[in-house]
């Protein structure tokens, strides 16, 4: 038999055996239980989470030969031949390589047309299902509302605003989430208790952390430090195979920044650079190591303590909340930066220094700031309107040239100065809120120096909150929501991700809200001076339009 990957072979073939989703399991048994199957699922999630092999449970739950039943038995021949593969009746479509209309037409809408020949049902699993043509949903969409009784759809993605809204609205949404670090260690301890591997506790945590929640991504590290060693799994193997900064020179890494010690940061610099570390990954296991600081220094993340150890409380005490916020803001911009720099490994050294001199002297760094602004004109006090007076022609000798003999030169016309850039909101104590609006004074920043209408509008905006990697931006005024979303919203909103996904993360999605009214603020009409009134005013209208 031809050798399977970890994550192939370790799928988990019952509900129980899904780690992390424990809400999307609880749902779907009690809807098998009490009978009510609805005709289209739409699965949701980061990648390697359980999307598909939830769907292929799901199958084996309503085909079984004992079912429908809240847990597939995996002995009856339906069982067994939707595991292998050999079902026909439980068809699963990549969305990615058949995304034509031509495709969903042959393999969707004609093949339902048929009855199941040994099933229940007949399944579709669309998976990635984001990436079909427009063509091809509204192919998709007549099938999808009213499909026979014998057919069921269950589509996965994992870009759940690119699905269109007619495709949402008429399937149960099931969104899978991140699994903790807690939940992927126990699932790579099971793993490697069965395959008879030796490993470090501290290991297996380390896989769990870069994994960032995808069960599928642990397993596959996990089976690239295993394929590179005789030994058992260890940190420094770990650590080595994945080309990370051990937790240690990270930690003085960063004590340096607080404590402006540049030689420090040079030298550590070199260290990593001599064994081959890319600048990159210095970035991401510092910031990586500043998320595990930001519990720590905030109390959070409760369930984790068991793999938190005593360094990493010793350093969140040296640094302080306000130095890793600070230090974590400028290296999230720092990663997104480094990726087209020409030569990472010198702009780390000098981008480092700047941040560590920032830190200690934050005054220092605003009033440089300042003196590299340039300087605006300064405004003419305003004056009393004067009444408009009569032009009068100049005489000749006041209409001659100047006695140089030359004409005097215009004035020339200020340069227009750059936008002020918008200052970043206070902080709220909630550290993701607190990142999710800077991200966010970011891309209005960009959108200001841009100018337009789009970006008058986006002025409006804030983050009112932010759960599950998901920013809730709010507009002030319905008409700024209008202004911006009234032609192509859906591309809109991905333009708008886009540069919250650049500055953010892949993960970063973004909806968007009108805030509720507040009370009607009441207007007041200013009193306006008159240059002249009366008869004044008919006397000078006179003289203003005689010749007219």
């Amino acid at each position: 038999m031809a050798y399977l990957s970890l994550y192939r072979k370790y799928r988990s073939q019952t509900f129980s055996d899904l780690v992390g989703q424990e809400h999307v399991v609880r749902t779907l048994q009690n809807a098998l239980e009490t009978g009510r199957i609805a005709h289209s699922y739409l699965f949701t999630g980061p990648r390697g989470t359980g999307k598909t092999s939830a769907a292929r449970l799901l199958a084996k739950a309503l085909c079984c030969e004992k079912g429908p039943t809240a847990e597939p038995c995996n002995e009856c021949s339906i069982c067994t031949s939707i595991t292998d593969g050999s079902c026909m009746d439980i068809v699963e479509i990549d969305a990615a390589s058949e995304s034509g209309v031509e495709d969903v037409r042959e393999t969707i809408v004609q093949a339902s047309q048929y009855q199941p020949s040994t099933c229940r049902y007949k399944v579709f699993i669309v998976d990635e299902v984001h990436d079909l043509s427009s063509k091809a949903f509204d192919a998709l969409l007549k099938t999808i509302e009213e499909p026979p009784a014998h057919l069921i759809f269950i589509l996965a993605t994992t870009e759940y605003i690119k699905v269109p809204p007619t495709i949402r609205s008429r399937c149960q949404k099931y969104e899978f989430h991140r699994g903790s670090v807690p939940d992927l260690i126990g699932r790579l301890e099971h793993v490697a208790n069965a395959e008879g591997m030796k490993f470090e506790p501290a290991a297996l945590a380390a896989i769990a952390r870069m994994a960032d929640g995808g069960f599928r991504d642990a397993l596959t590290l996990l089976e690239q430090a295993v394929l590179t060693t005789d030994e058992g799994i260890t940190v420094a193997h770990v650590y080595d195979q994945l080309g990370l900064v051990v937790e240690e020179v990270v930690d003085e890494l960063l004590v340096g920044l607080k404590e402006g010690s540049i030689a420090k940061i040079v030298e550590l610099l070199e260290q990593t650079n001599r064994l081959g570390r890319d600048p990159r990954m210095v970035v991401e296991s510092m910031i990586h190591r500043l998320a595990d600081l930001t519990r720590s220094a905030y109390g959070a993340g409760k369930e984790q303590e068991a793999t938190v150890s005593a360094a990493l409380h010793e350093t969140a005490a040296r640094l302080g909340p306000d130095a890793i916020l600070k230090i974590r803001g400028a290296l999230a911009e720092a990663h997104r930066v480094i990726r087209d720099v020409s030569i990472p490994r010198l702009w780390l050294e000098s981008e480092l220094i700047r941040i560590s001199l920032e830190l200690r002297n934050p005054a220092r760094t605003q009033t440089a700031q300042a003196s590299q602004a340039p300087a605006l004109p300064k405004e003419k006090p305003a004056t009393r309107a004067e009444p408009p007076q009569r032009a009068v022609a100049a005489p000749s000798s006041q209409a001659a040239a100047p006695t140089n003999g030359s004409p005097k030169p215009a004035p020339e016309a200020p340069a227009k100065a750059a936008p002020e850039p918008i200052a970043e909101p206070e902080p709220t104590g909630d550290p993701a809120l607190d990142h999710a609006r800077k991200v966010w004074t970011a891309v209005l920043n960009d959108a200001k120096s841009h100018g337009g209408s789009v970006a008058t509008a986006l002025l409006s905006t804030h983050v009112s909150k932010f759960a599950d990697n998901t920013m809730f931006v709010a507009f002030e005024r319905q008409i700024d929501h209008d202004r911006i979303f009234a032609k192509n919203p859906e591309k809109k909103a991905a333009s708008f991700e886009k540069m919250v996904r650049d500055a953010a993360g892949e993960n970063w999605r973004v909806q968007y809200e009108v805030a509720k009214k507040g009370p009607a603020v009441s207007m007041q009409t200013a009193a306006v001076e008159l240059a002249a009134e009366g008869t004044e005013l008919a006397e000078l209208a006179r003289e203003t339009f005689k010749d007219f």
